[in-house]
């Protein structure tokens, strides 16, 4: 039996970690990132990957410009890179412009509340944009799209009630306001309503129906969600979850797997194995690293080490790149104190950010988003420096 297919990673480079050079790398990227900036409704340049059949400049939270600003803002206010950019302006514009174009990818069935979308919609760009610059008319522009979105049929993080749960718990924190905490309870009661009768969700999504366990179509990001807001169903919804990753859990040699979805094999419709946070392991361990069983942690992320990086197709950001699966290291880190841990996910901070160099003089200009992009892969690093998991907006969308 494979976990994972070993032509798709490669060596880890024999760099030892050294921060200066990691600040040096995070601000050489935050310059890039500002560079490139083209002001107005243009934008940042898009990545082909990141603009396929969408409306480009790209402006939402996943692949676009808010989430370039988010992280942007995040770096400055943690003190480790100063960019140059008006962060206020730019997200103003980034909504003005979402308005004007949205950029949802054409071909394929979206949602029915497509809008009201976290990671690809409007209220993703609407939190970063109140942050900025907070305004009465943004946060109940926001507060319309959380609404809204009760009743998607669509129950994860990347376009259902799951997403929109986040921005309800982070302007709760923000403001104390009871509306938020309202709007929280409403989509939580929604999405544990929408719950099968086993524990999982069912999603409709892109025309297909399907049971997923990962980190942004399924049952550990889901439940993410719900441990944000304070809700007397905590205790069995951690319970219910570990149960269902312990009898989904593919083991080999202490090495443990996650499919894509439940009743699945570990092989995608593709042919490949997933090991990254948008499937399979490293999603598992990220998103669940509070409850999961401890074995089963440390047997998911040491598979993640025993890989190795992501190759450059798939690249170093925090989606399904070398970033994002360091990010279980540092959870690991967290839970168990060992420093083995914390050393694991700093050389693989080392690795991704001699990717982004790489790919960049192949390019001949950086990748603008925050999911696969160079400022994730800056966020990552800077976690590494301060020894910090929180994977970003999902855990929280503060610095």
């Amino acid at each position: 039996m494979k976990l994972y297919r070993p032509d798709a990673f490669e060596p880890l480079i024999n760099e030892a970690w050294g921060e200066h050079r990691v600040r040096g790398a995070i601000r050489e990227i935050v310059a890039d990132a500002d560079a490139a900036y083209r002001g107005g409704g243009e934008l940042w340049p898009a990545d082909e990957w990141d603009g396929w059949q969408a409306t480009v400049p790209m402006k939402n939270l996943y692949i676009g410009a808010a989430g370039v600003v988010w992280a942007l803002d995040a770096l400055r206010r943690r003190g480790v890179a100063e960019t140059r950019l008006d962060l206020a302006d730019a997200a103003a514009a980034t909504l003005a412009a979402w308005r004007q174009a949205p950029d949802f990818m054409a071909g394929i069935e979206l949602p029915t509340r497509p809008q009201s979308a976290l990671l690809s919609g409007e209220t993703g760009i609407l939190v970063v944009a109140w942050r900025l610059a907070p305004s009465a008319e943004l946060a109940d522009d926001l507060l319309a799209r959380v609404r809204d979105n009760v009743g998607n049929e669509t129950n994860e993080l990347m376009w259902g009630v799951p997403g929109t749960m986040l921005a309800a718990s982070a302007m709760l924190g923000w403001t104390g306001e009871e509306r938020w905490r309202d709007a929280w309870r409403e989509s939580a009661d929604a999405l544990w309503a929408a719950r099968d009768g086993d524990g999982l969700w069912t999603q409709q999504l892109y025309g297909e129906t399907f049971r997923s366990l990962g980190a942004p179509h399924g049952l550990v990001g889901n439940v993410r969600a719900l441990l944000h807001g304070e809700d007397e169903r905590r205790e069995e919804r951690i319970r219910r979850t570990g149960e269902w990753l312990v009898l989904t859990a593919v083991l080999e040699d202490g090495l443990a797997n996650w499919p894509l979805g439940e009743g699945r094999g570990l092989e995608a419709t593709d042919g490949e194995i997933k090991v990254q946070w948008c499937g399979g392991a490293p999603g598992i361990v990220i998103s669940a690293a509070d409850y999961l069983d401890e074995e089963l942690l440390l047997a998911g992320a040491e598979l993640a080490w025993r890989a190795g990086a992501p190759g450059l197709e798939k690249g170093p950001g925090i989606c399904h790149g070398t970033a994002g699966n360091g990010y279980a290291f540092l959870k690991v880190f967290a839970r168990t104190g060992d420093e083995r841990w914390l050393q694991r996910a700093r050389h693989f901070a080392v690795h991704a950010l001699a990717q982004v160099s790489r790919l960049r003089e192949r390019r001949g200009r950086g990748r603008y988003s925050l999911w696969t992009g160079d400022v994730g892969v800056a966020l990552y690093a800077a976690d590494c420096i301060d020894a910090r998991s929180a994977y970003p907006v999902v855990d929280s969308f503060d610095w």
